[in-house]
């Protein structure tokens, strides 16, 4: 049991594949049963995790690369589908994002230093799902725009937040570890 969290994680991970899939076959209603399944596998995931004490390594990478995975396909989707320039700057202002995340984890994780979630990025994640289940829903004849496009453009300024709010209070701990790295070193050549 212990390793549910992680294994709902990886079914997330598979149902990117499986969303895509349903979307570009023109099954809608079916691709987004699967992304709002997915959303509540990523909601169930993370508490079954930190209401047992599982939260593991493995989880605090997989959890949010399945979930970052899904929202962007699901944008790029929904920009093939509709192609509206609107929806093509939302996907390359959350894949730049994303970008600078990964380039920030990777720094983090030279740094052994693994981040984890909070409060904006949550925000950000809700959002990022409601948006998407609106703009699919307008696939389905139900007129939500521009609603939908609020939501996302929200999710997206979010998102930024969290960007800056995790530099702030993450990146800090990555230079502490090498201070006081170099303050061990430093103590022991003394003796």
């Amino acid at each position: 049991m212990r390793h549910l969290p992680n294994i709902l994680s990886g079914l997330r991970l598979i149902l990117v594949g499986v969303f895509v899939m349903l979307f570009r076959a023109g099954s809608y209603l079916p691709a987004l049963c699967v992304f709002v399944f997915a959303f509540f596998t990523d909601v169930l995931d993370g508490q079954i995790a930190r209401a047992n004490g599982w939260v593991s390594n493995l989880g605090k990478l997989l959890d949010p690369l399945a979930d970052k995975l899904m929202t962007l396909a699901a944008l790029v989707c929904i920009y093939l589908g509709k192609l509206k320039t609107i929806y093509l700057v939302l996907f390359l202002l959350m894949a730049l994002k994303e970008l600078l995340m990964i380039i920030g984890g990777l720094f983090m994780v030279k740094h052994r230093v693994v981040a984890m979630a909070d409060w904006p990025g949550k925000i950000a994640t809700g959002l990022f799902a409601v948006g998407v289940m609106l703009s699919l829903l307008s696939f389905l004849s139900l007129n939500v725009e521009p609603y939908n496009l609020y939501i996302l453009g929200l999710a997206t300024a979010m998102s930024y937040f969290a960007l800056v709010f995790y530099a702030a209070t993450q990146l800090p701990r990555a230079f502490q570890k090498k201070t006081d790295s170099q303050t061990n070193e430093k103590q022991l050549s003394e003796h």
